[in-house]
């Protein structure tokens, strides 16, 4: 594959980001979704959301019933980047009960 033919250039994060409270979209918040940050820290530098390219959901079978999982979010930042961030409708461990935003990857374009 060609650099320049569409190929996905996605790096593989997995880490929790830290929204910046006040930022949240109150209106998903009002569906009883989770309300994506307009802004969040990760590796201690502060992104921007610019647009969100497309959202979706993932589930699970738990005892025969099915559990909403995870809301995605792939969004392009304000300075460029094309992240996908999703949020853990609940955690797992307690040692993750505090981080429910995670960044999935990233694909900083032409690096």
């Amino acid at each position: 594959m060609h650099a320049d033919d569409g190929a996905d250039h996605a790096e593989f994060v997995s880490e929790p980001i830290r929204p910046e409270p006040g930022t949240f979209d109150t209106t998903a918040m009002s569906r009883a979704e989770p309300g994506l940050p307009g802004r969040f820290t990760w590796r201690e530098a502060p992104y921007e959301v610019a647009q969100v390219l497309a959202t979706w959901k993932t589930s699970s079978l738990n005892m025969g019933e099915l559990y909403l999982r995870r809301h995605w979010f792939k969004i392009e930042t304000t300075t460029g980047e094309v992240m996908t961030l999703y949020c853990e409708r609940q955690a797992r461990s307690t040692a993750a009960r505090k981080a429910r935003w995670w960044l999935y990857c990233i694909d900083r374009g032409d690096e």
